[in-house]
This record gives structure tokens, sequence and C-alpha cells, in this order.
């Protein structure tokens, strides 16, 4: 004879598997992926190093933006490209020791050959950016004019690196004329390495020069003593 089956309990009262359970079964959900995880963290870190990648091509071009400016900044406040009357020695010795290249005319304001020859360096001073080119008064400037032994006018000197390299002394170099091309004027001064010409430039100027040598006013005015 078959003894009657009982549910089984456990030490709580509750229901064994065995017997009717107690309460609904609970769902599951399953922990995710460590693949899945590690994607994510690496989406992340990808677009934290396009972010870094773009701020780095920002600071950079911003960089360079600064630099061109700063350039511009430095040839406008160095006025390359003008021809700059200056008002004193020391103003003169700073630029001059401070440019790589520079042109510097000693004038006198009451002297006609001084007006002619600053006609022709205002035109190359804006024609040769990369040369800077100065005028002062010898009255403005007695040491210098005797530290350089100047003594005729106009005088136009050319410095490179603060060092005199050479000297232009009234029109003897420039044909004897009041009427001279400043295309000689420029040729002589580019021989000094103050100023730079193409090939073709350069022979344009001989050509102009050899026909210019024979011819000569007569009613010249002669080069000025000081």
């Amino acid at each position: 004879m078959l003894e009657p089956t009982h549910d089984a309990h456990d030490h709580h009262g509750h229901k064994h598997a065995s017997g009717q359970p107690c309460c609904a079964p609970q769902e599951i959900h399953p922990e995710p992926e460590a693949t899945e995880l590690d994607e994510d963290a690496l989406f992340e870190e990808l677009e934290k190093d396009d972010d870094h990648l773009l701020a780095d091509m920002r600071e950079r071009r911003m960089a360079e933006l600064r630099a061109e400016m700063m350039q511009a900044q430095e040839e406008a406040s160095s006025s390359f490209g003008s021809y700059e009357n200056i008002l004193s020695e020391k103003e003169v010795l700073l630029i001059t020791t401070s440019t790589d290249k520079c042109v510097v005319h000693f004038y006198h304001k009451e002297f006609r050959r001084c007006q002619i020859m600053d006609r022709h360096l205002g035109t190359l001073a804006r024609k040769h950016g990369k040369t800077r080119f100065l005028k002062i008064d010898v009255e403005v400037c007695p040491f210098l004019v005797e530290k350089l032994q100047i003594k005729v006018l106009p005088c136009v000197i050319p410095f490179i690196n603060g060092v005199s390299v050479d000297r232009l002394v009234g029109f003897e170099e420039l044909g004897e004329s009041d009427a001279f091309q400043t295309a000689i004027l420029e040729k002589r001064l580019v021989e000094t390495k103050v100023l730079s010409m193409g090939e073709f430039e350069t022979a344009a100027v001989r050509k102009t020069i050899f026909g210019f040598a024979e011819k000569k006013n007569d009613d010249d005015d002669e080069d000025s003593d000081y």
C-alpha cells in the first residue's frame, strides 16, 4: 500500500522545486559580454583621439597664422618697401646694425643733386622690398659724417649686416648727368650685393647703360662738397 505523497518543505516553510513553486520564476538578464564593453570603450577612445588630433591641427594652424601676422607686422613696422627720412644718428646706427641689407643716403636738403638721388632711391625702395632704404640729413649726424669721412654729397652707402660695403659719391659713377636712369643706380647697387636682380633684368640694364654712356648734359650741376 502506497503512502500519499507529501510536498517537501524546507526549514523556512517554502516548497522545494519538487513541489509546486511558491512564486513565479524570475527572468534572468544576462550581463553584457566583455566584447561589447571593449568595443564601446574603443569607440570612445577613438573619438577622443579624433578630438585631440583636430585640436592639435587647429593649434598648429593658429600658430602659423600668428607667425604670419607677426612677420607682416615686423615688415610694416620696419618700413621695408619705403624710403625713410631718419632724424637721429642713434636710429641710423640701430637700423643698419639690425638689418641684413640697408642703403643709406647722406644728403643736404639744399643740394639739388641730393633731391635727384632721393627720387631714384624712392623708386628702388618700392621695388626692392628685402632691402631697407634710409636717408639722413648730414646736419643732424656730425659723428657719422666724420666717422665715415663723408666729404662730397650726395653720398650713398650700402650696408650688409651692419658693415658698409661700398659707397657712391656724387654722380661720377652714374654717367655724371642729372638725367641718369634709375636702372643705372640699381645696377650699381646690385654689384654691391645689397640688392638682388634677375639675369634678364641685369642684361637689360647693361644695354641701357651702354647706350647712355655717350650722352652728357653740359648744364649738369657739379657734386657738392660738404
